[in-house]
């Protein structure tokens, strides 16, 4: 159904890869719009990049991009706030409340969510008091920066983000590092020749791991298993897994790990006039592994879809790729890719990632 006026109030709520990249064919395309872009930080932080920040390979703001100056380049409006609630029945998004008290509700004629996941696991006795989330990433980076040098670091989540970052930290020298894993492999999404030879990696670099186990307290200087194990930690890790928000089960339908369920088209389902893309987006017709190569796909039909949804016209859906390269850092300027079975490893990876990374940086930024 079109909607009235050549000037559509567009939401764009959190400033994850799917937004940001449809915010250009999305301006060409609607010149007019009003569009404001939400997000409860000042910056958009690259997560490709986050382990060569940990190594040393990067500065911090070398993986950021200023949503302030991003909104000035593309026209929109920028608003720094944390959306807690929608109501897609008055088009209206329900914000945190300001400084001052007050509730805060933005309107829209058409909105994309575009949240991400969180990692944080109130389930473990001590982990909101004394661990940190990978996700969201600058409170991880935070405390990473006030870390001291050689202190001892636990990451709870033994997959390819645990694995990376244990070998990021171990490449800066940091204290000992423990990978722990609930299941009885590390790495479980990869093949078993990449996984052997992450594994290999992890064992040259010192890092100790551990599967098979469970975590029943996690204490300011160390984290303890049911078996009775105390690990020492200054700083707990949380990597296991993406997990969704949780308003968002009380607002909107959601599939059985609360996150979003969209249609083809990346509508949510029942809400025609609101979209979600990225990790918050559960793709119930193909479903995929939260990854960012999915969100950067999306942004293109994203884009297309607002429009022909402001104009009335037919929509186009969103079929994922089947295969996508997983590129893992292993710490120094190496790395290892798995593509359709094939495993390959090398200097030559790390620095076609970092080209990569550097020119997804740069087209963000306007460069």
């Amino acid at each position: 159904m079109p909607m009235p006026g050549d000037a559509p109030r567009i939401l764009l709520l959190g400033a994850g890869h799917a937004n940001l990249l449809a915010v250009r064919p999305l301006r060409a395309g609607l010149p007019r719009a009003r569009i404001t872009l939400v997000d409860a930080g000042t910056h958009a932080t690259y997560s490709g990049m986050v382990p060569g920040h940990l190594a040393g390979h990067y500065a911090a703001a070398d993986l950021r991009v200023d949503l302030a100056d991003f909104a000035a380049r593309h026209g929109l409006v920028f608003l720094r706030a944390r959306v807690e609630g929608m109501d897609p029945a008055t088009r209206s998004a329900r914000l945190a409340p300001d400084p001052a008290g007050g509730d805060r509700s933005l309107h829209y004629d058409l909105a994309v969510l575009d949240l991400g996941s969180q990692a944080a696991m109130p389930e473990i006795a001590g982990f909101d008091r004394h661990a940190v989330p990978v996700k969201p990433l600058d409170g991880l980076l935070a405390r990473l920066a006030d870390l001291p040098p050689g202190a001892p670091v636990a990451i709870i989540g033994g997959g390819v983000a645990g694995a990376e970052i244990a070998l990021a930290l171990t490449h800066r020298r940091a204290g000992m590092v423990t990978l722990i894993e609930a299941g009885p492999d590390l790495a479980a999404s990869l093949r078993p020749r990449a996984r052997a030879h992450l594994r290999r990696a992890l064992d040259r670099a010192g890092v100790r791991a551990i599967t098979q186990a469970r975590i029943i307290r996690i204490e300011a200087r160390g984290v303890t298993l049911q078996d009775g194990t105390r690990i020492a930690s200054a700083l707990t890790i949380g990597s296991a897994g993406a997990r969704a928000q949780g308003w968002w089960a009380r607002d909107l339908p959601v599939e059985g790990a609360g996150f979003l369920r969209v249609t083809p088209t990346l509508q949510v389902e029942g809400h025609p006039t609101l979209f979600a893309a990225g990790d918050c987006a559960a793709m119930l017709h193909a479903p995929r592994p939260k990854a960012g190569v999915f969100a950067v796909r999306q942004a293109p039909v994203l884009a297309q879809n607002l429009i022909a949804a402001h104009r009335g016209t037919a929509l186009r859906r969103y079929d994922p790729q089947r295969h996508s390269l997983k590129i893992v850092s292993l710490g120094g300027r190496t790395a290892l890719a798995e593509w359709r079975g094939l495993t390959l490893h090398g200097a030559w990876l790390w620095r076609w990632k970092d080209r990569i990374d550097r020119r997804f940086i740069a087209g963000l930024r306007g460069a």
